[in-house]
């Protein structure tokens, strides 16, 4: 029997464990991390306190797995709404083509000028800082990301001849787009949604950071990480849990990416 390759393992280890703990932190957490508690401000790690207690007396713990559970909601459903925009403008674009492909992609392609980030950030200015307007703008700034690479796909196939049997035989576009297009452009999207999960973590985490994720006191591990500095010295564990949270975390999504992309890319398969 034929073991999976290590970045298949070992990406799938960390994501999985980030599953199952954002799972639980959605549920159930050791204390209640909204629950103020001056009389164990700023506590160490203990046998009480794994990973010891913020400013306000609050668990770490408890934190960091309710974050889980916030930063990985918001990650999945960002992801979504960029694949089914992007998904839906490519698939449109590249299988027109003419005028209408040249005006959305010159359109495309603006966006794509800006970093995703900044876009967001001028996008989180309009809708306001709050979970689903980080999911709103997040997602519409990594759209034309998988608009792009859809497109790519569409014109590579159309002009093929299961696409030209299918116009013959009367099928409407729509039809050819939905039959025929969109399953070959499921290798690519799965590609690229796993490494995009990464960058929209990351992304979250960085607005959390700026102050324009999650209000407080919800706990995500960006506004945790924020709220570490001005006790960096005094409480190393505050900045130390949650930033080896995202970084083990980007990790297991870049090593668990390569794998798919090893597996579903052809030439990948072939250069093995």
């Amino acid at each position: 029997m034929k073991l999976p390759p290590l970045n298949a393992l070992f990406g799938g280890a960390l994501i999985g464990t980030l599953l199952v703990v954002a799972g639980i932190g959605a549920i159930w957490t050791p204390y209640d991390p909204l629950r103020l508690s001056f009389r164990y401000k700023l506590a160490p790690p203990s046998e009480m306190f794994w990973l010891g207690t913020d400013e306000f007396g609050r668990d770490v713990l408890s934190r960091l797995m309710a974050g889980a559970a916030t930063s990985v909601w918001i990650s999945i459903l960002t992801v979504a709404l960029a694949v089914v925009l992007g998904t839906l403008i490519g698939l449109f674009s590249g299988y027109m083509r003419g005028w209408t492909d040249r005006v959305i992609m010159a359109f495309n392609d603006a966006l794509l000028a800006f970093p995703g980030i900044l876009l967001a950030l001028g996008l989180l200015a309009v809708v306001g800082a709050n979970k689903y307007g980080i999911i709103l703008a997040l997602g519409l700034a990594y759209t034309p990301s998988v608009a792009r690479i859809v497109r790519g796909t569409a014109l590579s196939l159309r002009e093929r001849e299961f696409i030209a049997a299918s116009r013959v035989m009367g099928n409407s576009e729509g039809y050819t787009m939905a039959r025929h297009i969109l399953p070959n452009c499921i290798a690519p999207l799965t590609v690229l949604a796993t490494s995009m999960f990464g960058y929209v973590l990351l992304a979250e985490s960085a607005l959390s950071f700026l102050g324009l994720g999650v209000p407080p006191p919800a706990p995500t591990w960006g506004n945790m990480l924020a709220g570490s500095r001005p006790y960096i010295g005094q409480a190393v564990w505050l900045g130390i849990f949650p930033g080896l949270c995202i970084s083990l975390t980007l990790l297991g999504i870049n090593l668990l990416g390569d794998a798919v992309r090893d597996k579903l890319d052809p030439r990948m398969r072939g250069a093995r």
